[in-house]
């Protein structure tokens, strides 16, 4: 019999090829976007490097010192008696919330640590205090709610952009606001602190404008703006808070951040759940280090320039805005029952009698009687401007 021709199967087995990722530096821009968007530092995890945010921390502390001092000088528990908001605290216990809303020092203490005030600025000429009242605050309430917006913008920033940039613009914007705060000052300590904070966030926003194809959660980082914003403001119509200043440090930070804030250049291998500068990743994110549309950079400098000397200037040969605007005591103060913004001397009369110190007001007559006699001239000047507000 004839064999059966057997078959035979060839069966050629190949590798399966994955498609291979391709390089960044392959892709154009506009793919680049769409791949690898990242969202605004506000909204990724922050680096474990703490070196990247040593410079935030440095502010954090120096203001905290700044405050320490300024209640140590306040003493309430020595110059009001005893008369204070938490005791318990000694010479760091507050004055009244009626006396202070914002739970923090005297006027005088405020006056005597260096914030801005008329009498001052154009009659001492007394401009160190330019430099002194952006590192101060006007209570607890002011503290907090100030430094906890710095650091969280603050700290984001700087891990995007660097401690020096950051650091720049945040100095810069503390000093602009201080100076444009003292063209409308008005007779009663001010401070400037915020002016600070104001331009981190305007550099954040000149930053999200720079970038604008880069980041993704746009809307939500223009409304943690506003919110952050909204919540100084309000604090800078009450007492000894300038809300000139966070003007002030609002347009500098603004036009700061197009001066030095550089594009950040994605790379291959970023990752979401990291934080944006951790080095430890390859080719995470990193700074573009070049001047990039020098047009824009060089008018925002010019501006910057200008503004900055005029205000100085004006600052210096002890301009007064509010001659020329009646209404614009009402953006830095807004009267309400629990606090007054009155800025004209008060008169009292005083009357001492079996150990005890009367002050009646002049304008109103209303008085207070006090069980002691030892008070200081400053303290008697706070608690006439309370009696007869």
């Amino acid at each position: 019999m004839a064999e059966t021709p057997k078959l035979q199967t060839q069966i050629e087995i190949r590798p399966i090829q994955t498609p291979q990722p391709r390089m960044s530096t392959e892709l154009t821009p506009e793919e680049l976007l769409k791949e690898q968007r990242i969202p605004f530092p506000f909204f990724r995890p922050l680096s474990q490097r703490k070196e990247n945010t040593w410079l935030i921390s440095v502010f954090f502390i120096l203001h905290l010192i700044a405050f320490a001092a300024t209640m140590i000088v306040n003493d309430c528990w020595e110059n009001s008696h005893a008369q204070c908001a938490l005791k318990q605290l000694g010479r760091f216990s507050f004055q009244p919330l009626s006396e202070n809303p914002l739970l923090g020092p005297s006027a005088s203490a405020l006056d005597a640590v260096g914030a801005l005030r008329l009498r001052y600025l154009v009659k001492d000429h007394q401009f160190w205090r330019l430099f002194t009242s952006p590192c101060l605050h006007a209570g607890v309430f002011h503290f907090i709610i100030n430094l906890s917006s710095v650091v969280f913008v603050g700290v984001h920033m700087e891990q995007e952009f660097g401690p020096l940039r950051i650091g720049v613009i945040y100095i810069l914007s503390a000093l602009s606001g201080s100076l444009v705060a003292s063209l409308f000052v008005q007779d009663r300590p001010s401070v400037a602190c915020s002016g600070a904070l104001f331009g981190l966030l305007g550099a954040t926003l000149s930053g999200l404008i720079w970038n604008w194809k880069i980041y993704s959660k746009k809307f939500a980082t223009l409304v943690a703006l506003f919110i952050i914003s909204m919540v100084n403001g309000i604090l800078g119509l009450m007492p000894y808070v300038s809300n000139f200043s966070n003007i002030g440090g609002f347009i500098s930070g603004f036009l700061a951040g197009f001066i030095i804030l550089f594009k950040p250049q994605v790379g291959q291998g970023y990752q979401a759940k990291r934080g944006l500068f951790d080095f430890n990743i390859k080719h995470s994110v990193k700074l573009k280090q070049k001047l990039d549309k020098p047009v824009l950079r060089s008018v925002s400098l010019v501006i910057f320039t200008l503004l900055f000397g005029g205000v100085a200037v004006a600052a210096l040969q002890g301009i007064n805005l509010n001659r020329y605007c009646s209404w614009c005591q009402y953006i830095d103060c807004v009267p309400f029952k629990w606090w007054s913004c009155s800025n004209k001397a008060m008169n009292c009369e005083t009357m001492i009698s079996s150990q005890q110190l009367t002050l009646t007001c002049s304008d109103n007559g209303n008085f207070r009687v006090l069980p002691f006699t030892n008070i200081s001239q400053a303290r008697i000047e706070d608690l006439c401007n309370l009696i007869c507000s």
